[in-house]
């Protein structure tokens, strides 16, 4: 079995309907009443007399998993694609894990290099492999649009007036009726506000007692919004890099949004200046780094492990790859120059972790160029796998 998640309108439904070999097995939503149905009452009707289904939209029935595990388990030619826009592993009330007998992938936004049709880069597992690349130039692509915009299929060429109104009517649609099949929540006011608060603090260290206080919600209901927010994949929380060291380490999570589009429309940045000129810049510059990075991570076999890192006194570093027993360290800056002042945290770290075989900058101008020893700055456009040549021009 394959299970496949990822949040709504990432494109789930279409790969699934499209690429082999999914493409030649029967296709059944839990969006049809009638399927539905079926897979409450009676389940193994849904893939009776096919040699291959896939179930879309699961998380509406969650107990049909069990009969989905009886069937394989009774029917080793039986092949079954799950895919939903809940994390399966993350609902509360679903207690069959398919241990063993799925394969599960999440499904993310587009990249930059997706959208232009390039192949998926490997500098991830040459920088993990400790080679960094010759100094020279990388294209020069301003990060602010994508910021805005987001990475969604559907968002690809529009405006930002256009995105805006997308945004808008994906959070209404998100909170009016995917949560509600989740979860019971008391107040979507409330909801919406906490979505708001963390939307002002992607990048940040997450304190739960301060989103409460300032979504004017009690902390018990604050973290549950935080985890349906997570189960349904609409946020991650990059854990902090500890092991058994003398010094002290800040163990909070940071969120990060799924795509930093829909972060900069819930913290009220609608235009590419409007975010320039906020405080939120720098987190959003950080939210679309940490999709790309996500996506390279997930490419690696075995997937790579990501976080931060942050000691009690202020020192961090943004993103810690881990993979294979080697350690890559990464900052994130939003400036279209940087230098050997902005490689502090990553020396400290590859000093107090030798198992770290390079560190790298990842900023906003188009330079490739060694900053300091196994220390390179990278524009974020090689992250993103875009093309060499010149910007896709969105629509005005």
């Amino acid at each position: 079995m394959v299970v496949l998640t990822g949040a709504r309108q990432v494109g789930k439904s279409t790969l699934l309907l499209n690429e082999a070999p999914f493409a030649s097995w029967r296709y059944v939503t839990l969006d049809d009443f009638g399927a539905l149905d079926a897979a409450r009452r009676d389940p193994g009707a849904l893939w009776a007399g096919a040699s291959g289904v896939v179930l879309d939209e699961v998380q509406r029935a969650p107990g049909v998993l069990s009969a989905v595990k009886a069937a394989v388990d009774s029917d080793p030619q039986l092949r079954i694609a799950l895919s939903g826009s809940a994390n399966l592993l993350l609902m509360q009330h679903v207690s069959e894990s398919l241990a063993g007998r799925a394969a599960y992938v999440e499904l993310g936004p587009m990249t930059l290099g997706e959208i232009e049709g390039t192949e998926p880069t490997g500098i991830l597992g040459d920088l993990l492999a400790g080679h960094l690349p010759a100094d020279g130039t990388a294209r020069r692509e301003a990060p602010m649009p994508h910021m805005t915009r987001g990475m969604m299929p559907r968002l690809i060429g529009t405006s930002e007036d256009q995105a805006a109104s997308w945004w808008e009517g994906y959070v209404a649609t998100y909170l009016e009726r995917d949560l509600r099949q989740l979860s019971q929540v008391e107040s979507l006011p409330d909801f919406r506000r906490v979505m708001e608060m963390l939307a002002l603090r992607q990048g940040q260290l997450l304190n739960q007692s301060e989103v409460a206080r300032d979504a004017s919600v009690t902390q018990p209901t604050t973290h549950r919004y935080i985890n349906l927010l997570e189960t349904s994949s609409l946020i991650t929380r990059l854990p902090a890099y500890a092991v058994n060291r003398t010094k002290r380490i800040v163990k909070s999570p940071k969120p990060y949004w799924f795509d930093t589009g829909v972060a900069s429309f819930l913290a009220g940045h609608y235009s590419a200046e409007a975010l320039a000129a906020s405080r939120e810049a720098g987190g959003a510059f950080e939210g679309l780094v940490m999709q790309h990075l996500t996506v390279l991570a997930r490419l690696l076999t075995p997937k790579a492990r990501l976080h931060y890192w942050r000691t009690s006194t202020g020192l961090e570093v943004d993103c810690v790859v881990e993979h294979g027993g080697r350690l890559l360290a990464l900052e994130f800056k939003l400036a279209d120059r940087v230098g050997f002042g902005d490689t502090e945290a990553l020396r400290v770290f590859m000093r107090d972790y030798p198992e770290t075989v390079a560190g790298a900058v990842i900023y906003g101008g188009n330079e490739i160029r060694r900053l300091a020893d196994n220390v390179v700055a990278l524009p974020w456009t090689v992250i993103a796998g875009a093309k060499p040549g010149s910007a896709v021009p969105a629509t005005t």
